[in-house]
């Protein structure tokens, strides 16, 4: 495909987001309906915002979801330390509601806008925001190009681009060169990825490692852990996280699997989208499973055989209550989750063959001994029963994924010294502008005659 040919494909993509932006309604009500879209802040996804833009440097961080949030987590206290204020856009009401509890009113959040020219351009007016950063695998073409025509820098961190994304990127090089150079800097996860961008066009492209190796383990209300622990006792635990559809019935399965051989067997599911929480609790109890439900405040008793964690910001309470994860979207689905929280905590890891989207991570702890993959729930069952049956193997296992995790460790300083020709003069211009703000004098009324 050729370069004009490229800008053609562009052209269309942008006429006909166009064209479809007045039919866009019925879409985000449906969303609305099914509780995925915030019904009071809809306006927002079309580029619409309350909040006026504060006077200025601002820097439009954008995090997907809630891995990618906690992911560039540091990186915001880091600007937020330097005075500078961040616009933080994410797409999803759970990671809204993280950002509320991490953060507060310490940056402005807002739902990223429709990725339509009407809804950019309306957002982009309205923010004008100095330097644009994205997290991993955000390429949203209008977004990109508009960002480019005003020629506000934006860098793509922790980058990432799947297998999938890139057959189809090397599918139509063209089209992905006219849209990877608009980028000032992008800073990938890995050699791989790296390589991928620059073929696709990216200049300059540096590695960092995974973001997510950097952040702080997972908080927890010391008091309910303390309260759950004394309700579980002695129990053997194990947890299905990050599930997908499919897999809480494969973690049910491995259940009544092992009840027979590990009687006092406990078993907690947390599923990746809390919302089908209700349905998942049917599925498990057709089983003949007795459920607690996190969300409704039920207790864990001897006779409980499944603990449903359907609450957001939580992870790092059912991972301490847990000797063995297994880390969902690996079996059922495709991709993988992120394996470094449970094993920053010290948690052996399983998980499915399909872990694409974490594959460096994945290899290094398999390499050091601190994860296992499996096919089936079969094998899932006799990795689980293995561990419990041996557990010297669970310690080592566990110490390994620690210690690979400490290895790994030094993407955060890489990406800020990426980041640096972008952020330092910011920063100056918002120091001086705090300092003229607070030395300037007030303008006195004139005197009424």
């Amino acid at each position: 495909m050729s370069e004009k040919w490229a800008h053609t494909v562009l052209k269309i993509y942008k006429a006909a987001g166009c064209a479809a932006y007045p039919l866009i309604g019925p879409y985000i009500s449906y969303r609305v309906s099914k509780g995925k879209e915030d019904r009071s802040r809809r306006s927002e996804r079309y580029g619409r915002s309350q909040i006026t833009r504060p006077e200025g440097p601002l820097v439009w961080m954008h995090a997907a979801s809630v891995g990618e949030f906690i992911a560039i987590l540091p990186l915001v206290e880091h600007f937020l330390a330097q005075d500078i204020r961040i616009l933080l856009t994410t797409g999803t009401r759970t990671s809204a509601a993280l950002v509320a509890e991490r953060l507060g009113d310490r940056v402005i959040h807002q739902y990223v806008p429709l990725d339509l020219l009407p809804a950019v351009r309306r957002f982009l007016d309205h923010w004008q925001p100095d330097v644009a950063i994205k997290c991993e695998s955000e390429i949203w073409p209008m977004a990109i190009l508009e960002l480019g025509k005003r020629h506000i820098p934006q860098i793509l961190i922790n980058g990432r681009m799947s297998d999938r994304s890139y057959a189809k990127w090397k599918k139509r090089s063209s089209v992905a060169e006219a849209l990877f150079e608009n980028f000032a800097h992008v800073v990938a996860q890995s050699d791989a990825d790296g390589e991928r961008f620059r073929q696709l066009g990216a200049r300059p492209v540096t590695i960092s490692g995974n973001l997510k190796v950097d952040t702080d383990a997972p908080p927890v209300d010391a008091q309910e852990l303390e309260r759950l622990q004394k309700q579980i006792g002695k129990r053997k635990v194990w947890a299905a996280i990050s599930t997908h559809d499919g897999e809480e019935e494969i973690a049910a399965t491995v259940h009544t699997m092992l009840s027979t051989r590990h009687p006092d067997l406990l078993t907690m599911i947390v599923p990746r989208h809390p919302d089908r929480a209700e349905a998942i609790r049917a599925a498990i109890e057709a089983k003949g499973l007795t459920v607690a439900q996190r969300s409704h405040n039920e207790d864990i008793t001897p006779q409980t055989a499944v603990y449903l964690g359907d609450t957001i910001g939580e992870m790092g309470l059912y991972l301490r209550l847990s000797q063995i994860a297994f880390v969902g979207k690996s079996l059922t689905g495709e991709g993988g989750q992120n394996p470094l929280e449970p094993a920053m905590l010290g948690t052996a890891v399983l998980s499915g063959r399909n872990v694409q989207n974490f594959r460096e991570s994945y290899q290094r702890l398999i390499k050091n001994g601190g994860a296992k993959l499996v096919s089936d729930h079969n094998m899932l069952a006799g990795a689980v029963n293995f561990l419990f049956n041996n557990p010297e193997k669970l310690a080592a296992m566990t110490e390994s994924g620690k210690r690979t995790v400490g290895d790994m460790r030094g993407a955060l300083e890489r990406t800020l010294t990426a980041l640096e020709p972008f952020i330092r003069p910011l920063a100056v211009k918002s120091r001086l502008y705090t300092t003229v703000s607070e030395t300037a004098p007030e303008t006195e009324a004139p005197e009424q005659q």
